[in-house]
């Protein structure tokens, strides 16, 4: 059974910071691209970023870039995304996401064409 579990998320003053956990199994991990993605209340939902563990390729979203860091560790199936300096528009339900890749895969691929795989998401909220 393909899993994709998130942890991490909860409430935090502007300028704080997060680290978000998406462990997976069920599948092949080096096989795969994962995302993590956002859908605010009201709003349609948006890639942040995107890391390809085979090679450690990684996509980020315009207005996450230089906070935001998303890794992987290989040996856990596990990939993480940092965020610092948060604001309250980043604001969301931030959910995992994976799809089978042998190259790298960009962030809209997500948004477009969508993953096979997805978490069942975990609540950020910033306050002001």
């Amino acid at each position: 059974e393909v899993q994709l579990v998130e942890s991490g998320g909860g409430l935090v003053q502007t300028g704080g910071s997060l680290r978000l956990s998406c462990a997976a199994s069920g599948f092949t991990f080096d096989d795969h691209a994962i995302a993590w993605l956002r859908q605010a209340p009201g709003k349609e939902r948006e890639g942040v970023s995107c890391i390809w563990s085979s090679d450690g390729s990684t996509y980020y979203a315009d207005s996450v870039r230089g906070r935001f860091t998303i890794s992987s560790d290989n040996a856990k199936n596990t990939v993480y995304l940092q965020m610092n300096s948060l604001k309250p528009e980043d604001t969301a339900v931030y959910y995992c996401a994976a799809v089978a890749a042998d190259v790298p895969i960009p962030l809209q691929h997500f948004e477009e064409v969508g993953p096979d795989y997805w978490g069942q998401g975990t609540q950020v909220t910033v306050s002001s």
